[in-house]
């Protein structure tokens, strides 16, 4: 959306980006210049760019993608079974 749709149109903007928690890419001249989330959105970036950070995590998902591809994966049932 370019800068001047923005401006004109900023308070249903907000609106529509706050009920569908979605993003907008402003543009200028056809080149992004910023994109505006909202604060959930920004927090749930931090947080997995945080977690992504972390060797422990990291090396936990590389095991787990490491078992996904060799088949070692569970049932729904399997899981929730008593």
């Amino acid at each position: 959306m370019s800068v001047a749709a923005v401006k004109k149109n900023f308070l249903d903007v907000i609106k529509d980006i706050t009920e569908e928690d979605s993003t907008v890419t402003v543009t200028k001249n056809g080149v992004a210049v910023c994109i505006i989330i909202t604060p959930d959105r920004y927090v749930g970036l931090l947080e997995t760019i945080e977690a992504l950070s972390n060797p422990a995590v990291r090396k936990a998902l590389d095991a787990s993608e490491g078992d996904f591809k060799a088949g070692k994966v569970y049932s729904h049932k399997e899981v929730w079974a008593d």
